[in-house]
């Protein structure tokens, strides 16, 4: 039977839309993709329309145009959010640059080493994935607790790299383990160490995946509740910890947290923005 035979008495696969006109096809998924788009969007679009209404306004979203700046003039006039500002930025940058340190050189050790030491590793970072991230809360706080590091920005910081490092180091191994060894072993034959070949051939191969972990690490420091809620008190606020508390026994203020809220996602997004090329690049490794 020849090819062209085949292909004819081969059956068409059917699409879920064929049935439609094109130009119909072409609307329908104008309007689905609007859709989403508007179902994403929606809830931000009420987060700074909430900001900018004043606290009696809140509740009448839709009625009216008084806007106002005075609730971001407010929650600045707090000393403790402009403290947790800081705090939740020096956190997520530092813990961000030390994780990555630790899970670059363990993932590679990961992906190139054998024997007893990388396979006990890797197995404690396995076990250590297979446990609820809530668990871990307790034990961090007895530990925190014990050394007096509770309520103190090295406790939570070190929480923060203990954490990356087991959940980060696995995905590490697997951006070396796409990466071709021999380009390190001809780097070491012309005579390079094998610290001058992870630096000087896996470390730029690996360049893009390790700036989209980067990123990811930052943002999840930033955006973390469960660790500052519980490893954290007044000494040392965070920006989470901070905005719940415009939670009271009196009410929500709504328009305070919205506009806490979106000097939040300020920094986020700017920093998707710029580094939006490198997170595609290392999710496609």
């Amino acid at each position: 039977m020849s090819l062209a035979s085949t292909a004819q008495s081969s059956p068409r696969r059917t699409r879920l839309f064929d049935f439609l006109q094109p130009g119909a096809r072409a609307a329908f998924t104008a309007i689905a993709v609007t859709a989403v788009v508007v179902l994403f969007l929606a809830p931000i679009i009420i987060l700074v329309v909430t900001s900018l209404r004043p606290g009696w306004g809140v509740y009448y979203i839709y009625r009216g145009t008084e806007f106002t700046l005075a609730n971001y003039v407010e929650v600045f006039q707090r000393s403790v959010v402009v403290e947790a500002f800081i705090n939740s930025f020096l956190l997520s940058t530092v813990a961000t640059i030390l994780s990555l340190g630790v899970t670059v050189t363990s993932g590679y050790m990961l992906s190139r080493f054998k024997g007893w030491l990388p396979k006990t590793w890797f197995t404690s970072i396995y076990v250590f994935r297979t446990v609820p991230y809530i668990s871990w809360v307790l034990p961090l706080y007895i530990v925190n607790e014990s050394l007096g590091l509770y309520d103190t920005f090295f406790g939570i910081l070190a929480a923060h790299v203990a954490v990356h490092v087991c959940f980060f180091s696995w995905i590490m191994k697997g951006f070396f383990d796409g990466i071709d060894p021999s380009m390190e072993y001809a780097a070491m034959i012309d005579g390079c160490t094998r610290w001058g070949a992870f630096r000087r051939v896996a470390l730029p191969a690996a360049g893009p995946a390790i700036a989209a972990l980067g990123i990811l690490s930052w943002l999840w420091t930033w955006n973390e509740f469960l660790f500052a809620l519980i490893l954290t008190g007044n000494r040392t606020p965070l920006l989470t910890v901070t905005m719940a508390q415009f939670v009271t026994e009196l009410g929500t203020e709504w328009n305070l947290m919205s506009a806490m809220a979106v000097m939040a996602m300020i920094p986020a997004v700017i920093i998707t923005l710029f580094a939006q090329k490198y997170v595609i690049q290392g999710l496609r490794i």
